[in-house]
């Protein structure tokens, strides 16, 4: 098969799922890993698709109401996500009561939660439901919250905000969509940027909880602003001018050390 024909295949497997894998074109096409690797180059060169560490996803489309699926979120950024949910879980002592929004950054803190011991969990997000009732930490209690479904597994809508309505938490835990000058942190559903606001006003601190690539990203609703947050977590990929800025306008700005560089993860 000619370099042409195989990304042609490769574009319209990733129009079709949204994301492939290395390992998975290699089989498809009858090739070795490198010659995808070199394919992806190729077209990520042009535009065409976003490589990321093991495969490539869609070229994020640039309107701020887009939402990716949980599935290509969770693919993209792994090795920051973990490092930040590292940091973020060393916040929750035993007996705490907390949120965790729907997302994969807070999904990755809730697989680090399930041992807290005592722990009270409030979040719109049945996929962090189901990780935590599957864990095996001791008399957690988790409240999951009604809604309807967005592309990203959040639970939204008035259903959730009655749920929300008399709950008081001690932190709330947010994942975003983007982060960005004046916009602050933003979601691309108007309904699930409701919904944040209702589990950030039931909480006493906000934290939040954003890998490297979401400074500069603009969606179609503002959750909350910058200084609203008493921490943010992200990673050590965020790029000077960021940090300075952010230094200025949050709490507390905490980088979690991933032990490499955007670049090599890409």
């Amino acid at each position: 098969m000619l370099p042409p024909q195989r990304h042609a295949v490769i574009l319209a497997l990733i129009r079709e799922h949204g994301g492939v894998r290395v390992s998975d074109l290699a089989r498809e096409l009858g090739v070795s890993d490198m010659t995808v690797r070199r394919d992806l180059e190729v077209l990520a060169e042009r535009g065409a698709l976003a490589k990321i560490h093991g495969g490539a996803t869609a070229v994020a489309d640039e309107a701020t109401t887009h939402e990716p699926g949980f599935v290509v979120k969770q693919a993209r950024e792994r090795r920051e996500k973990r490092a930040i949910a590292t940091v973020a879980a060393a916040q929750v002592a035993p007996g705490m009561a907390v949120v965790l929004s729907a997302g994969t950054t807070t999904f990755a803190l809730a697989q680090q939660l399930t041992r807290v011991p005592g722990l009270t969990v409030v979040t719109n997000s049945l996929r962090i439901a189901e990780v935590l009732y599957e864990g095996d930490g001791e008399d957690q209690t988790v409240v999951l919250t009604g809604g309807i479904r967005t592309p990203s597994d959040a639970l939204v809508g008035p259903v959730a905000l009655a749920a929300l309505r008399d709950l008081h938490v001690d932190v709330a835990f947010m994942g975003v969509h983007g982060m960005a000058p004046g916009a602050g942190f933003t979601c691309p559903n108007l309904m699930e940027a409701e919904t944040d606001r209702a589990l950030i006003a039931s909480a006493r601190r906000l934290v939040v909880v954003a890998d490297h690539t979401k400074w500069g990203v603009v969606g179609l609703c503002s959750i909350a602003g910058l200084d609203d947050a008493e921490v943010l977590i992200s990673d050590d990929g965020l790029e000077p001018a960021a940090r300075t800025l952010l230094e200025q306008e949050v709490g507390q700005l905490v980088l979690a050390p991933t032990g490499t560089t955007h670049q090599e993860t890409a």
